[in-house]
């Protein structure tokens, strides 16, 4: 435990925002599996509405640093394709 005033500061906004980045993380992983879920099941236009948002919460996640910006771009390639698969 840090006795220096700055350190204890430092470890309290450490970990205010590990819970903060799990939470946008976890938010980004869930709209991932809805697209997913919603493919397997057939359902075109509900995966194509919950793609943009899992879009929008992979573009914050890469914005805010929590995935790289390639990681982000493949997770949405890969949800596109499997969404596209369904319309043809």
């Amino acid at each position: 435990m840090p006795n220096i005033k700055s350190a204890i500061k430092r470890t309290k906004t450490n970990t205010e925002r590990r819970a903060h980045n799990a939470t946008i993380k976890s938010a980004m992983r869930t709209a991932i599996k809805q697209v997913e879920t919603l493919v397997s099941n057939n359902e075109a236009d509900k995966a194509k509405t919950a793609l943009s948002a899992a879009a929008k919460k992979i573009d914050k996640a890469a914005k805010k640093g929590l995935v790289h910006k390639n990681t982000a771009a493949r997770y949405k390639s890969n949800l596109a394709k499997k969404v596209n698969g369904l319309s043809a």
